[in-house]
């Protein structure tokens, strides 16, 4: 039986640590977790990278069987951004009918309208901060309803204006109910 040496132990730490900062991403933003936790978070990164390196120097002068727990342990992290990657993409998703975007000082909202009816609310705010909310949609001619709310507050109300002529959907009312249709900061989302 094969002993663990010192690189494979360090390959496989590093491996374990890089995977949740990368995982880190759903809760809240990996810039966010490095900020918070650098202090640990920045030697396993330095750590992952002479492993990289070491690896690949071990590659080429021993060969692959010599390495297997080492390059097993970077393709697993290979792999983790790959499955992530395909995760956060429309891929696995429903087409994409509108997308629309509103920026303010501190975050970016993305609102996506889908065929089947689902939509998303993915906010990204400062540092990276990703939140992701999600909901369901009908449309009655240029007004957009919201069945299930893509947002756990007021800012966007269960129902919007759709105005295809200024690429824009209106999100505020006057006193009257009707759709205020002026572009002012943080009244509408501008369609991409």
């Amino acid at each position: 039986m094969r002993r663990f040496k010192i690189f494979d132990i360090v390959a496989l730490v590093s491996t374990i640590g890089i995977i949740l900062w990368i995982i880190s991403d759903f809760f809240g933003g990996m810039i966010v977790f490095l900020l918070s936790y650098g202090l640990v978070i920045i030697p396993i990164i330095i750590t992952y990278l002479v492993s990289i390196i070491e690896t690949i120097f071990s590659l080429i002068t021993k060969g692959v069987k010599k390495n297997k727990i080492k390059l097993i342990s970077h393709l697993i992290v290979i792999l983790t951004i790959v499955i992530i990657t395909v995760y956060n993409s429309d891929i696995l998703k429903s087409k994409r009918v509108l997308t629309a975007t509103l920026k303010d000082d501190l975050s970016l909202q993305t609102l996506i309208f889908r065929e089947n009816g689902k939509c998303e609310n993915n906010i990204n705010g400062m540092f990276g901060f990703p939140e992701k909310f999600k909901g369901e949609y009908y449309m009655k001619n240029d007004t957009i309803i919201f069945s299930i709310k893509p947002y756990d507050n007021n800012f966007i109300p269960d129902t919007i204006l759709l105005d295809r002529v200024q690429k824009a959907i209106f999100i505020e009312k006057d006193k009257l109910g009707n759709f205020r249709t002026e572009k002012e900061w943080l009244n509408h989302f501008k369609i991409e």
